[in-house]
């Protein structure tokens, strides 16, 4: 059990310590990585305390604790992804409106140089 522990602990510090190194070298932005520093404290916090899974899985009414770690790791995975999508989809019509008002531009700084060339 105390293996399970240290392992767990080990990698929520080292998830934490990465994505600190990430955010330092601009890998990574803020927003981003506020998400996984999250996630990092929670594998910490089981990883140091597993019995919590117990109360909260006991306290919700699962009857296999296990299970509730795998469905809020499915839930956090959805929740991320649909972030995700939200995220590309605003980036997608900001570049859409950025490469429209260029076209707009070219074309005025076009008809301007020719009517300067008349």
């Amino acid at each position: 059990m105390i293996g399970y522990q240290l392992l767990s602990a080990g990698l929520g510090l080292a998830l934490a310590t990465l994505i600190l190194f990430l955010v330092r070298r601009d890998h990574i932005q803020i927003r981003y990585a506020l998400w996984w520093l999250v996630v990092a404290l929670l594998v910490l916090v089981f990883g140091f305390y597993p019995p919590l899974i117990d109360k909260i899985a006991k306290l919700i009414g699962v009857g296999y604790p296990p299970t509730l770690l795998m469905l809020g790791g499915i839930a956090a995975m959805i929740i991320k992804m649909l972030y995700m999508d939200i995220e590309h989809s605003r980036q997608e019509r900001e570049i859409r409106r950025l490469a429209q008002q260029l076209a707009i531009w070219e074309y005025d700084s076009s008809i301007r140089s020719s009517d300067d060339q008349e």
